[in-house]
């Protein structure tokens, strides 16, 4: 991969039609702050790669999404040419290349950010069918349970507070841990019910609500689990790590969460991970397969950038194979290129590969609209907190407010 990259240098010299800077050049890679050293080392390599040409330079955004995205869009907003490459969350490319904050991805660039990258995550980079970013690492939930006290999995929601009912009364560990808090989390489990009952929160071309009856059934599946004894007492305040301590702390039986959740407890409870096992994200109804929602990371090229030559193969260098390895097995970020899903060390470090590839090959994203923001706003602050959803009413809140949100009418909450 290395080797190719002089002759790709020259291939997207004219990648969003600026000239490139003579000599040594710095680009500024702005990402999320990773703790693992995958990201610093394949800065390193790639500059080292580059023969001189440039130097890729790692800085940090704030820890908390909403953080890194307020600093992106104020640079930007502000033209700041110091930035070259971005890591973006998932659901922010639609609005950066709606205000023209980032750059197409074409020719060259475009052929080799999309060879061998699964399909579902290239959706979250693509805008008005056009690719704005390149795919660095995706997620998606499973279903981690106790074999201790399961010995065979649920298939559905249904199935599963079935099961959670019939532990409570024998007085056994029995919670379903699930983001109930009022924040992005509850909007990702909404989505993963609708998009598995056969429907979306918005139409297929993101101009209205979609929604329907697909959408009440999500809202009863989250209400009924709510109030039910399957409920952890704190689900109205829990994010992925309080499910993972909860599990950890040995008062669950079920798990709806993503994959760091296993080296975790491995490391913090030993003679629990024994027992530890994943499954696929349950079904809403049991004739049609789930659809979890995508997580993940898309570099993108600043419009700004003075670099952006340098910046897009530095971005193909920075998502490559070995990096997204690397990042996969120090940060355990699941790759977004397929091929990797047979690589041995890959297998080996996540035993559950297969089952993330069939739950990504399948899942779906969050709607894609430059109003994302303000749409994952209505539906979280609507379905808070889940025990006291109407579906029928909360649905018709959530597309008023949506259908608002498009408008760019009203006042979101």
């Amino acid at each position: 991969m290395f080797a190719a990259l002089p002759l790709l240098a020259s291939l997207l010299a004219g990648c969003g039609g600026d000239g490139e800077a003579s000599g040594k050049t710095t680009l500024n890679w702005y990402n999320f702050p990773d703790d693992s050293g995958a990201l610093q080392q394949a800065a390193d390599k790639c500059s080292q790669a580059s023969g001189g040409r440039y130097r890729i330079v790692y800085n940090r955004l704030p820890r908390a999404a909403d953080g890194q995205r307020e600093q992106l869009v104020r640079r930007l907003a502000a033209a700041d040419s110091s930035v070259d490459i971005m890591g973006l969350d998932v659901t922010w490319a639609a609005e950066f290349a709606e205000a023209r904050w980032i750059r197409e991805w074409t020719g060259p660039a475009k052929r080799q950010a999309t060879q061998g990258t699964l399909r579902v995550p290239l959706q979250t980079a693509t805008w008005k069918h056009k690719l704005y970013a390149v795919p660095y690492n995706t997620n998606t939930q499973l279903l981690w349970y106790r074999s201790d006290l399961v010995p065979t999995p649920p298939q559905t929601w249904a199935q599963m507070q079935t099961m959670a009912r019939a532990l409570a009364r024998q007085g056994k560990p029995h919670f379903v841990e699930i983001q109930g808090a009022q924040y992005e989390g509850l909007t990702v489990w909404f989505n993963s019910l609708i998009n598995s009952a056969g429907g979306s929160i918005l139409n297929r071309n993101a101009t209205e609500p979609s929604l329907g009856p697909p959408g009440v059934r999500a809202a009863q599946v989250m209400r009924d689990l709510a109030a039910s004894p399957a409920a952890d007492p704190s689900l109205p305040n829990q994010m992925e790590d309080q499910n993972r301590l909860a599990m950890e702390s040995g008062t669950a039986a079920f798990e709806i969460n993503y994959p760091f959740v296993y080296p975790s407890m491995k490391a913090n409870n030993p003679k629990l991970f024994k027992s530890f096992r994943w499954a696929p994200y349950p079904r809403t109804d049991a004739d049609r397969p789930s659809r979890p929602t995508i997580g993940g990371i898309d570099l993108a090229v600043s419009a700004f950038s003075r670099n952006p030559g340098p910046a897009f193969e530095a971005a193909l260098c920075l998502r490559n194979r070995e990096n997204q390895l690397t990042a996969a097995l120090k940060g355990g970020l699941p790759p977004t290129m397929r091929s990797l899903y047979d690589e041995p060390s890959f297998i080996k470090n996540y035993p559950f590969a297969k089952d993330v590839l069939a739950a990504l090959q399948s899942a779906s994203v969050r709607p894609i609209t430059p109003a994302y923001q303000n749409v994952s706003i209505a539906v979280s602050h609507t379905l808070s907190p889940p025990a006291s959803i109407d579906p029928e009413s909360s649905v018709a809140t959530i597309r008023d407010q949506i259908d608002q949100a498009l408008q760019s009418k009203g006042v979101i909450p």
